[in-house]
């Protein structure tokens, strides 16, 4: 009997986190891999010599002016809040799914490619707030991760959001301690993010966050590194559960 091929696990759990952020009201978009300068960094607040790119470790394209594999899926929160500009609008939710690239070296946590599922919600201004930001993701790592999740949130600092948080989710990684693990950033819009996107931060705000995908399958099933998803495994691959709806 021919077996069945199978989803990757990061496939179900976009499928997964679509569907819970779906009943939010969050929509989903999509964008480049190979991103522009302006749409990575500069429209995110990150000009050129801001401190902020020292904390992104880039692949740039040789021969190609400002070609870059995009290091976070909000680059794709800019291109979306330009459309948003486009048509008039003030309100928007989106979670932006996708694969990202860092020129880092590889352990147990990091990989130089992986996905994110980065997300944002704007309306009219003081109508989005931290609080809302904190109960969003509060409600969707408790849902994801189970009910008694332990979830914490540090101030931060990201380019595009201000003030900004980190958020952490206690991990337990069979035979080894429990530990915090970073999860995913976020905070309010910086105001530059807004402009630079064609509106008027004194009209229309709101929060944004982003975080690994791949951290988030590991803390759900005691995975203990990262590297597992791309080792190209199949018996990885078939110790998933898969729900196709």
């Amino acid at each position: 009997m021919i077996q069945k091929g199978r989803l990757h696990p990061v496939s179900i759990a976009i499928r997964e986190i679509a569907d819970i952020f779906g009943r939010m009201g969050f929509g989903i978009a999509y964008g480049p891999e190979l991103e522009d300068d302006f749409h990575n960094f500069t429209g995110l607040n990150i000009p050129p010599n801001h401190p902020a790119r020292g904390m992104q470790d880039t692949f740039w394209i040789k021969d190609e002016k400002d070609a870059v594999l995009r290091t976070h899926t909000t680059s794709v929160s800019v291109r979306e809040l330009e459309k948003l500009a486009k048509s008039g609008g003030s309100e928007l939710r989106r979670i932006m799914p996708g694969k990202v690239f860092r020129n880092e070296a590889t352990d147990s946590t990091h990989e130089a490619q992986f996905y994110q599922i980065d997300g944002f919600a704007v309306g009219p201004r003081g109508s989005v707030t931290l609080a809302h930001l904190k109960g969003t993701l509060t409600s969707f790592y408790r849902e994801y991760l189970g009910k008694d999740a332990k979830i914490r949130f540090r101030p931060s600092f990201f380019g595009f959001t201000e003030p900004s948080v980190e958020v952490d989710v206690w991990f337990e990684a069979p035979g080894k301690e429990g530990r915090w693990l970073e999860m995913s950033g976020g905070g309010m819009f910086h105001p530059n993010v807004i402009r630079a996107a064609g509106l008027d931060p004194e009209k229309v705000g709101g929060f944004a966050f982003g975080g690994g995908l791949e951290r988030l399958l590991m803390v759900k099933y005691g995975i203990p590194d990262v590297r597992l998803f791309y080792l190209g495994d199949i018996r990885f691959v078939y110790g998933f559960e898969e729900k196709i709806k």
